[in-house]
C-alpha cells in the first residue's frame, strides 16, 4: 500500500523556520481535506492545520500565524511552512487526510526537535 511521506524535518534553535513537504497517493489527496498532525513525545497526536480541496485552510490555536499550510494539486504534495518555532514545537510530524477518521496508513513522519 501506498504511504504518505514527509521530509524536511531537523533540528532547529528557538524562532527559526522549517518547511515540511508530503507527497501523497492520488487517491487520497483527490478525495480529501489533507492536514498536519503532530506527535511530541509522549503525548497523542494532535491535528494542527487543515487546508480543503478548494483551498480554504484552517489552524489549531497553538500554531495559528506561525504556522502556514499549502496544497499543490498538481503534485499531490501538501507543505507546512513552520516560522518562529519554539520548544513545544518539538515532535514528529505526519500528514494526513482530515478528519482523522479518514486518515490513510500512516507515514514515518518527520521529526522536528526545537531547542532553546
Amino acid at each position: 500500500q501506498v504511504q504518505l511521506v514527509e521530509s524536511g524535518g531537523g533540528s532547529v534553535q528557538t524562532g527559526a523556520s522549517l518547511r515540511l513537504s508530503c507527497v501523497a497517493p492520488e487517491s487520497v489527496f483527490r478525495d480529501n481535506h489533507m492536514g498536519w498532525y503532530r506527535q511530541a513525545p509522549g503525548d497523542q497526536r494532535e491535528w494542527l492545520a487543515l487546508i480543503t480541496r478548494a483551498g480554504i485552510t484552517n489552524y489549531a490555536k497553538s500554531v495559528q500565524g506561525r504556522f502556514t499550510i499549502f496544497r499543490d494539486n498538481t503534485k499531490n504534495m501538501v507543505d507546512l511552512q513552520m516560522e518562529d518555532l519554539k520548544p513545544e514545537d518539538t515532535g514528529v510530524y505526519y500528514c494526513n487526510a482530515v478528519p482523522e477518521n479518514r486518515a490513510h496508513s500512516w507515514g514515518q513522519g518527520t521529526a522536528v526537535t526545537v531547542s532553546s
